[in-house]
């Protein structure tokens, strides 16, 4: 059986969370429930990283502003680990040559990372934290929900996937003008930083 469903998939839920992918993926093929789990991902030494990081992950995405800043520093991190994952996968099954798995998951993660990216942005706008939590715990059951999914009908989860990416897309787009006025106001907040530290005075002209 191929595993471009599986990849398709790990990748759309690494480029939300990770870590999650990583801990799931190591923890159902360390426990038996697939097959399909390359060892790298069941060491001991990788399912404690991605656990601590997972911990971190899970209380800097809920927090209003620093979610978008850890965003951020994810731009590499997220494509990066869903292309190696996929990679990792297609290594396995022997069933897609490693460097497409990777281009897939990879491209997918990126995607799906600037979709989570430019919706926090958008509902960074709210004043009250509440939405942040809501959408961060979605966001956590959501690729928890869809990855085990996966490990029983990869098919059926890759649909479920691409139909929340294109939704996503979707929904990005109309949220534009919010994410502009968050992009307007960190720019304001930085440059009253900046003054600030000069001493209060705007430099002249």
């Amino acid at each position: 059986m191929s595993v471009l469903p599986l990849v398709f998939t790990s990748g759309w839920a690494s480029g939300i969370n990770a870590y999650a992918v990583v801990l799931l993926l190591g923890v159902f093929g360390a426990t038996g429930l697939t097959d399909e789990v390359p060892a790298a991902l069941q060491r001991t030494d990788v399912l404690v990283v991605a656990g601590v990081l997972f911990l971190i992950e899970a209380v800097a995405d809920k927090i209003p502003y620093v979610d978008s800043a850890w965003d951020s520093v994810h731009t590499v991190v997220r494509p990066l680990s869903g292309a190696v994952v996929a990679a990792l996968l297609a290594g396995e099954s022997g069933s897609l040559p490693e460097l497409a798995a990777g281009a897939v998951g990879g491209s997918t993660a990126l995607m799906s990372h600037l979709v989570k990216a430019g919706t926090r942005m958008a509902v960074n706008t709210s004043p009250e934290p509440f939405s942040n939590i809501a959408v961060s715990t979605a966001e956590d059951l959501g690729v928890a929900g869809i990855i085990t999914f996966a490990m029983f009908h990869p098919l059926a989860a890759a649909s479920i996937a691409a139909t929340l990416l294109l939704l996503g897309i979707v929904i990005l787009v109309f949220l534009a003008s919010r994410i502009r006025r968050f992009l307007r106001r960190r720019a304001q907040r930085r440059e009253e930083k900046r003054i600030a530290e000069a001493g209060g005075h705007r430099p002249p002209g």
